[in-house]
């Protein structure tokens, strides 16, 4: 039997989400009977737990900052467990949407242009409006630069661009990002393969933090794409070259906009949930994967690399 000691819960904002995606794999895990599971929170108790449960492999299940950033990532290595999904440089590059950017656009990955702004300078917010609408044109994208699941991303207009910039204040550093319209269309890689894409259409202005993970906002989810096969294909490569840039392992998920048939990487996602409502799963039923095959790929690939 393997014992895999399960990461959940933690202290980002997407704290909620990584439990709900604990309770779902967990009970898919012990369907299989073939595993002993502890779960755990990254708390001060994790490390006198990880070291008495003595696991074959962690499952990390965390989000957003601490979780998938390269934090805890960093000390699973020097207790030298392997775990799940990517290493620590990785994961730090990822979740910093600047730097990630920065290597998609060395490598000709067409991402949407941006600025980034600090609230630690002098701010001249009439210099910055013009700044801001000569470089990217209204409407543009306000977001953090480290913090997943849409948390604190705001589309915004010149006559807002004020109230939802100082709604970000806390974060200290942002992106400001040219707004692209457009299909929303996202796509999986598992391990080295092509897991597939699925199309999302929110009733909401935006596939955002409601949208991903709250039923009232009824986001339609379209499987499979009507796409071209050759635009099918080039999606696919796109988060594939992306998913290998970042030297990525187990599951990602690359997030694009499509328009003027084109495709924008606005992110990629190093451990995309796994809730009822998450895409990754959705996208391997479609493809005759189940939700408990997922996992074990998952698992698998973990167990291969480090």
């Amino acid at each position: 039997m393997n014992k895999i000691l399960t990461l959940a819960g933690g202290y980002s904002n997407e704290r909620e989400i990584s439990l709900i995606t604990a309770k779902s794999v967990i009970k898919e895990l012990t369907k299989s009977r073939k595993y002993k599971i502890l779960l755990s929170e990254p708390d001060g108790n994790f490390i006198k737990k990880l070291r008495k449960f003595k696991p074959d492999l962690v499952l990390n299940l965390l989000h957003g900052r601490y979780g998938e950033d390269g934090y805890i990532q960093s000390i699973l290595e020097s207790e030298k467990v392997r775990y799940t999904h990517s290493g620590v440089m990785s994961s730090s590059l990822a979740i910093d949407k600047e730097l990630s950017k920065k290597i998609f656009i060395k490598n000709n990955i067409l991402t949407p242009p941006y600025i980034k702004f600090s609230f630690n300078q002098k701010i001249n917010l009439e210099k910055t409006i013009k700044k801001v609408d000569k470089k990217l044109k209204f409407p543009v994208v306000l977001k953090p630069i480290n913090e997943g699941s849409s948390v604190g991303v705001y589309i915004t207009h010149k006559k807002n661009f004020i109230k939802n910039l100082i709604r970000l204040e806390k974060f200290k550093e942002i992106l400001i990002e040219k707004y692209i319209p457009g299909r929303e269309i996202q796509a999986a890689i598992l391990g080295k393969k092509k897991l597939g894409i699925i199309e999302l259409k929110p009733k909401r202005k935006f596939y955002d933090y409601k949208a991903k993970y709250s039923k009232s906002a009824k986001t339609k989810h379209i499987i499979p794409v009507n796409i071209s096969f050759k635009n099918f294909n080039i999606v696919n490569s796109i988060a594939m070259k992306a998913h290998k840039l970042l030297n990525c392992r187990g599951v990602s998920r690359s997030d694009f906009r499509f328009y003027n048939n084109k495709f924008y990487l606005l992110e990629l996602n190093t451990q995309p949930g796994m809730t009822a409502l998450s895409l990754v799963p959705e996208i391997a039923r479609y493809n005759k994967i189940s939700f408990l095959q997922l996992i074990e790929e998952i698992i698998k690939d973990a167990s291969i690399n480090k």
